[in-house]
């Protein structure tokens, strides 16, 4: 059994290690350094860096490296060793304050969406300090920023950190008229982290499965999920042992892994940390997803991440658990007075307020060729946005809508004039686990990003739109106070949620109605990441970003053209693996078979000329009908894919892949797929979800 106090955080250079090893006024000049965002000075920087050393060197690290979080979504590091030549033979180790703080990776193959070219390949990574270092693989990993030699963000961090200081400044700005500014406010995060364990034996036999990440065929099991008897069920011994190396490893990175359990499908789990800022949230969440991967080959497994790795059953998501607090106090939590309440309801208001404003963004910020497959395919949220706020909040704001009296789930009548607010309770009501946007008791619950996304992008998007709208409200009450500012407050209130009220759905985002009510409430609904993209690039869009110092204009555009880069060279991938296999591995065992079949029937036929051969016949016919259709089916897809590949303008290949290639895709395999219920198993090329799910 893990000793749980000994190992959490063991390997983390968190605030006690600092606190222990730094001398106090050090310590002191750090923290402040890091409350106020301030560049560490050099002096300082060195006397960090020796205690990270020194401290790394006896936990076995050797090396060290700029952990950062370039555009393609992932993370990637540079070891240098901490060894020094000396001259004569010997060697000592060595990390100065400028190596701590800068780093200067080669960042010429890193995607940067136009911003350089390939042949200007400085870039540069910068300590960030609000993320503890930690040590991986005898490695310490120093989180960090990356940007260009001029200047431009090239990662998902830099932007992240951006709108939290826009958030927290501005949310500053209306506690002020609370009596409570001058905190240092940050958004929190809790993910969820959903996944896939298969057998690597099985793995090694898709080529689909490797190169993709997703089965790109496979019939239906003949058991899904429909008894739903592996929800919350036992866990298999050799995955409950894999589940406690991870959760071992995630401890002593300081990764508060507190649940774990069987998801819905067979095969698939999920893990759940306790929340935690949300910059440290996000890195913890990648270390987590690189943890669940590498640890998985320990127990002759591989944990599959792809948002959707089987057809017909469910996918993977990643629960986006965000609220805003300074100190113990949430800001997305009913408060115990009226005073708190309004409080309360000003920040509920803006969020709803900046979700209706920014709807699209944020359907784009999950927008990727893996979740299309998963949102609005009854197992996740639909496509739409939408707020979730239940009956106890729903009825508040229809009462403040509406000039009516609240009554609470109590049956107590409640006053919402300016001298009397609800005391409201928090979770009483039940979860919509169909919302995008769901209100849970003191945080909101985003269900739309996909199992492999790093959410610094959703997250960024939320607290700058968040940010404007807190701006909004607090210029509007400049120079109020007292009863004339709660008049005002709960007027302003008022207006937003008449305004917005069309983003508020309590209902099923199952029922086919809902489309039908969004469309005519004016609500998005784009279904695939093309069409969802092009509202990053939207004058709206640039403005709010460049607002609050975010992005630059430059800075949008390059994502958006690496978003779609990612996208193309996603689906032109899966195409070419479809295609290979189609020729290389389906056609000929379907021939074999056939001709196995066709061999049988001949045979039959000289032994016995008289025999009733229908069936046989029949049997074979469809093969040789299924053969015809899976060439015209294959044919079809290798047009539509040169087509969309010869494109030059990306937002048109893009569009010409979502609307050509991928139903060209389903369709070649909606023949495939026929072919492998009715062919002999021993024939049949590759592992098949019968196979695959139902490991022992």
């Amino acid at each position: 059994m893990s000793d749980i106090e000994a190992i959490y955080g063991s390997m983390v250079f968190n605030d006690a290690v600092m606190e222990d090893r730094l001398p106090s006024d050090t310590y002191a000049e750090l923290s402040h350094t890091i409350k106020e965002g301030k560049p560490l000075n050099i002096e300082l920087a060195n006397a960090v860096a020796h205690a990270m050393k020194e401290w790394a060197i006896e936990n076995g690290a050797t090396h060290y490296t700029h952990w950062f979080q370039p555009l393609s979504g992932i993370t990637s590091e540079k070891h240098d060793s901490f060894m020094e030549p000396v001259g004569d033979g010997r060697a000592i180790t060595k990390f100065r304050g400028k190596e701590l703080i800068q780093g200067e990776p080669d960042a010429s193959s890193f995607p940067n969406g136009g911003l350089r070219a390939t042949f200007e390949a400085r870039g540069y990574t910068a300590w960030d300090p609000t993320s503890y270092a930690f040590i991986k693989d005898e490695v310490l990993c120093i989180p960090t920023a990356f940007c260009s030699y001029t200047g431009e963000a090239l990662d998902k961090k830099t932007p992240l950190l951006r709108s939290m200081k826009a958030i927290s400044d501005q949310a500053n700005r209306v506690l002020e008229f609370f009596g409570e500014g001058g905190h240092h406010i940050i958004t929190t995060v809790g993910s969820e982290q959903e996944y896939f364990l298969i057998s690597e034996k099985d793995y090694a036999r898709r080529q689909d499965l490797m190169l993709t990440g997703r089965t790109l065929f496979g019939a239906a099991p003949c058991k899904g999920q429909e008894l739903e008897e592996h929800y919350f069920g036992a866990i298999r011994p050799t995955v409950n042992e894999y589940m406690k190396e991870l959760d071992d490893e995630l401890w002593k990175l300081g990764v508060a892994a507190k649940t774990k359990h069987n998801e819905v499908a067979p095969c698939q789990h999920e893990l759940a940390p306790i929340f935690t800022n949300a910059n440290r949230a996000i890195d913890e969440n990648l270390l987590t997803m690189e943890k669940m991967k590498l640890l998985a080959s320990h127990h002759g497994l591989v944990c599959l991440q792809h948002e959707k790795p089987f057809e017909g059953i469910n996918g993977s998501g990643k629960h986006n658990n965000w609220s805003i607090s300074y100190g113990k106090t949430n800001l997305l939590e009913p408060g115990e007075s009226p005073a708190d309440n309004l409080r309360f309801l000003v920040f509920l208001t803006c969020v709803i307020e900046s979700v209706d404003e920014y709807q699209e963004l944020l359907r784009m910020s999950v927008a990727s060729a893996g979740n299309d497959h998963r949102l609005g395919a009854n197992e996740a949220p639909p496509a739409i946005i939408s707020i979730f706020l239940g009956d106890e909040l729903g009825a508040i704001v229809e009462a403040l809508i509406n000039d009516r009296p609240y009554k609470s789930a109590e049956r107590v009548a409640m006053d919402l004039g300016v001298d009397v607010l609800p005391n409201f309770l928090k979770d009483n009501t039940d979860r919509n686990r169909t919302s995008p946007f769901a209100f849970t008791g003191n945080k909101f619950e985003f269900r739309m990003p996909g199992s492999q996304v790093n959410l610094s992008d959703c997250n960024m998007i939320l607290n700058t739109a968040m940010a404007k709208s807190l701006k909004s409200f607090a210029d509007a009450m400049q120079g109020l106070e007292g009863a004339d500012f709660e008049a005002a407050a709960l007027k302003y209130i008022k207006q937003v949620l008449t305004d917005h009220q069309r983003i508020v759905f309590n209902g099923n985002g199952y029922g086919d109605e809902w489309p039908i009510e969004a469309e005519r409430r004016g609500l998005a609904n784009h279904k695939n990441t093309a069409e969802a993209l092009p509202c990053f690039v939207d004058q709206k869009s640039i403005d709010l970003f460049a607002e609050f110092g975010i992005l630059s204009e430059d800075e949008v555009r390059s994502r958006y053209e690496v978003k779609l880069d990612k996208y193309t060279k996603t689906l032109n991938i899966e195409a070419n693996v479809m295609e290979r296999m189609v020729r290389r591995n389906y056609i000929p065992a379907i021939n074999a078979y056939a001709t196995k079949i066709a061999k049988g029937i001949t045979a039959v036929k000289e032994a016995l000329p008289s025999a009733d051969l229908a069936d046989q016949e029949e049997l074979l016919q469809r093969f040789l009908d299924g053969l015809k259709a899976t060439n015209v089916a294959y044919n079809a897809l290798k047009e539509e894919h040169a087509a969309a590949e010869a494109i030059e303008d990306s937002q048109e290949q893009a569009n010409a892949y979502a609307a050509k290639v991928v139903p060209a895709m389903e369709a070649l395999r909606a023949e495939v797929d026929a072919l492998e219920c009715i062919t002999d198993h021993g024939y049949w090329p590759v592992p098949t979800y019968n196979d695959i799910l139902f490991y022992v």
